[in-house]
C-alpha cells in the first residue's frame, strides 16, 4: 500500500468509519469490503475501502474543476446540520430534510414550487402582502411559505438538473437514489455495510450513522471539490471490489 494510502486507512480507522452494522444487516454486495465481525458487528476492511474513497474525491476534484452542480442528500436528523454545512461551504444546493418524490423525475413542477416560495417571500419583504391579504389571509401564507423553504430553501440555487448527487446513507434516502438513477445522474454514495454497493455510480463505504466518521467523508468531498476548482485534478482510476 502506498505511503498515501496507509496515511488514509490511519485517518479513517481515527474516525471510526471502520464499524459497519450487524451481520444480519450486511447487504450481499458489501460482502467483499467486510474483514471480518467482532460481537456480531461487522468491522469493514479499511485497505480496500480506502481506494474507492481516492476514486470518489478524484471524480468530485474533476466536478469542481468543471464547476458542476453536486445537490448534497441527507435527511437523518443527527446528520442534516453536517449536510447542509459541507453544501453550503462549496455553495452546493442540498436536500438536509425529508426528500421529496419527483424532486427530479419531476423537476419542472418542483421549480415552479421554488418559484412560487421566492415569490411569496419577496413579497412579504417588501410588505405586498400586508397591502392585499387580510391578518387571517396572511397567517395562512406564512404557514405555505414556512413549508415551502422547509421542502425547497436548500434547492433555491439549483436551476437545471444537477451534474451528481451526493448522498448520506443510500439506503434511507432510496428514493434520491432510484430518480438519479432513472435519470442517468451519477450517485456518490456515503454508505454503510446495509447498503446496496450496486446502486451508486461512486462507493464511500464507511460508518455512515456516526457523525464523526460522515464528517470527515464531508470534509474531505468538499477538500476535494476546492482543490478542482483550482486545477488540482488528477487521473480518475476506477476502482472495483
Amino acid at each position: 500500500m502506498s505511503e498515501i494510502g496507509s496515511d488514509l486507512v490511519q485517518a479513517l480507522f481515527k474516525a471510526g468509519a471502520h464499524f459497519g452494522f450487524s451481520r444480519s444487516r450486511r447487504h450481499a454486495t458489501m460482502k467483499p469490503l467486510v474483514f471480518g465481525s467482532k460481537n456480531r458487528t461487522d468491522i469493514l476492511d479499511l485497505s480496500k475501502t480506502a481506494p474507492l474513497l481516492e476514486t470518489a474525491l478524484a471524480f468530485v476534484r474533476v466536478l469542481g474543476a468543471q464547476g458542476k452542480k453536486i445537490v448534497f442528500v441527507g435527511g437523518k436528523p443527527e446528520m442534516t446540520e453536517l449536510v447542509m454545512s459541507a453544501a453550503q461551504e462549496i455553495s452546493m444546493p442540498y436536500v438536509a430534510g425529508r426528500w421529496l418524490g419527483g424532486t427530479l423525475t419531476n423537476f419542472t413542477e418542483i421549480k415552479k414550487r421554488i418559484k412560487r416560495m421566492l415569490e411569496l417571500t419577496t413579497d412579504r419583504e417588501a410588505g405586498t402582502l400586508a397591502k392585499k391579504y387580510t391578518k387571517k389571509e396572511r397567517v395562512l401564507i406564512d404557514r405555505e411559505i414556512d413549508r415551502l423553504e422547509g421542502n425547497f430553501s436548500g434547492l433555491v440555487s439549483l436551476e437545471k438538473l444537477p451534474d451528481a448527487l451526493l448522498v448520506v446513507d443510500t439506503r434511507h434516502e432510496s428514493i434520491a437514489v432510484h430518480e438519479a438513477a432513472a435519470l442517468g445522474i451519477p450517485v456518490i454514495g456515503i454508505m454503510n455495510s446495509d447498503c446496496d454497493l450496486s446502486e451508486v455510480t461512486h462507493a464511500i463505504v464507511g460508518n455512515d450513522a456516526s457523525r464523526e466518521s460522515v464528517k470527515f467523508f464531508l470534509d474531505s468531498i468538499v477538500s476535494a471539490y476546492q482543490d478542482g476548482t483550482k486545477g488540482e485534478v488528477v487521473p480518475i482510476e476506477k476502482k472495483t471490489v
